[in-house]
C-alpha cells in the first residue's frame, strides 16, 4: 500500500493537470481507508505524548538548546526541577514539552 501511495505522489507531482478516470466504488474506499490510517496514526501520537518519559539533562539541555548554567538557575526558580532516579537526574518529559510548547509559567503557579 505505501509503494502505491508513494507512486501515486510521484505521478502527481510528474504530471499535475493529468486526467484519470475512477470508479465511485474504489474512490469511496480508497477514502475510507485514508481515514482509518490516518485516525491511527493520530491515536498513536496522542497515545505517545501521553507517555511519560524520563530524559537525562544532557538530553534536555540539546533539547533546549541551553546551557548548564541555565538549567541550574531554572533548577533554583522551580522552574524545571529534575527527579533523582537511580543518583541521576531525570527531567518529566512533560515539563520539557511545556517549556518548547511557550508555557514560561512556572510549573505549580496558578495565573
Amino acid at each position: 500500500m505505501r509503494d502505491t501511495k508513494v507512486a501515486l505522489l510521484e505521478l502527481a507531482k510528474a504530471f499535475p493537470d493529468m486526467t484519470i478516470s475512477v470508479k465511485l466504488g474504489d474512490l469511496v474506499e480508497a477514502n475510507t481507508l485514508l481515514i482509518a490510517e490516518t485516525k491511527r496514526e493520530l491515536e498513536q501520537t496522542i497515545a505517545d505524548q501521553k507517555t511519560e518519559t524520563y530524559p537525562s539533562r544532557e538530553k534536555v539541555m540539546e533539547m533546549l538548546d541551553v546551557s548548564q548554567s541555565t538549567m541550574w538557575r531554572w533548577q533554583k526558580s522551580g522552574y524545571l526541577v529534575p527527579l533523582n532516579v537511580g543518583g541521576k537526574r531525570r527531567y518529566r518529559m512533560s515539563d520539557v514539552r511545556r517549556i518548547l510548547e511557550g508555557d514560561n509559567a512556572k510549573k505549580g503557579v496558578v495565573s
